[in-house]
């Protein structure tokens, strides 16, 4: 089975929080690395990791200060879970024979190479077409607690 990692995945998880608090009448447009980690029970040290790299991505903005924090770069419906991935663990390859260095040394014998590349291609299209807005949920009311777990499991 194909998994991301947990780094990936709190990724996701940040910015569905960070689509949500945008489309929440009232909400600060930047939300604080802390507030995200209590919603979702993530290691604060952790996400602040993941947040400076989406940050170095072009996926969110940080502003400094006592409002600061951090928002989507984007509009969530521009930024998909694949850029999300790649940004954070990199290229995807299912295998090790599918890599950007060149090829494996049974490449001249191989003879599931080609299969597997469709497998890597199928994944990377599923996973371009998932959006962040698909992904986040308008915010019902005051108290409303999101729901911590992964987001997307691939079986193969």
């Amino acid at each position: 089975m194909l998994r991301l990692t947990k780094k990936a995945d709190y990724g996701l998880m940040a910015l569905k929080y960070l689509a949500e608090q945008a489309m929440t009448p009232g909400a600060p447009s930047a939300q604080s690395a802390k507030d995200v980690a209590e919603a979702y029970h993530i290691p604060p040290q952790l996400l602040a990791k993941i947040l400076q790299t989406l940050t170095r991505a072009n996926i969110l903005v940080s502003t400094a200060g006592t409002n600061g924090g951090y928002a989507l770069a984007r509009p969530a419906s521009e930024i998909n879970a694949f850029e999300v991935i790649r940004a954070i663990d990199g290229p995807l390859f299912i295998t090790s024979c599918i890599t950007i260095h060149g090829t494996c040394d049974l490449a001249g014998h191989c003879t599931i190479k080609e299969p597997l590349r469709k497998v890597n291609d199928s994944i990377k299209d599923l996973l371009s077409g998932i959006r962040i807005a698909d992904l986040a949920e308008p915010v019902e009311g005051e108290g409303r607690t999101p729901v911590a777990g992964g987001l997307v499991s691939i079986a193969l």
